[in-house]
């Protein structure tokens, strides 16, 4: 799925983006339809069931596994083999984004609108990641952002100053 992005280049890793207890249906949609053209190799959603979103016009759940969980325990149980979790919330505790070097399989969490990611996701998170700003942004841009960094960070067809951890 890489290849939408990266033009036929190889890249090794996968990475999924998800959301935990999502209130507004609109921004699920938006972020899938950004993870669909940053080469995302699944989906998901933590306390709601999917439901087709007029703000994902590419129809990304068609071109990508697309899950729903009931809990965030039935969801980390099914997590892929060595792929670590790394949660978005804006927390001292947080490495900032731009300091943060993407793991080769990663599967990024972030919370609710209103609430941001429950204290057993934080605590069971290989890491968290915070982006500038002293407010919480719209969680399908701040997850549209991340994303973004981890593509030009990992990109083999960009020299930027930014690595990748194996871990």
């Amino acid at each position: 799925m890489t290849e939408r992005f990266y033009k036929g280049a190889t890249m090794s890793g996968y990475f999924g983006v998800g959301v935990e207890c999502m209130k507004n249906k609109l921004n699920y949609g938006t972020l899938f339809r950004t993870a669909n053209i940053l080469g995302a190799s699944f989906l998901f959603l933590i306390g709601k069931r999917f439901r087709q979103q007029c703000s994902d016009t590419m129809a990304s759940w068609r071109h990508i596994p697309t899950f729903s969980y009931e809990t965030f325990n039935e969801f980390y149980e099914n997590m892929p083999h060595d792929c670590r979790l790394v949660g978005v919330e804006l927390t001292d505790s947080a490495t900032p984004l731009e300091q943060y070097c993407h793991p080769k399989r990663a599967c990024y969490l972030l919370g609710a609108e209103d609430h941001g990611l429950t204290a057993e996701a934080l605590r069971r998170c290989h890491t968290l990641l915070k982006l500038r700003g002293e407010h919480s942004m719209n969680v399908a841009v701040a997850g549209s952002i991340v994303l973004y960094h981890r593509a030009m960070c990992l990109s083999p067809l960009e020299n930027v100053a930014c690595a990748t951890t194996d871990a």
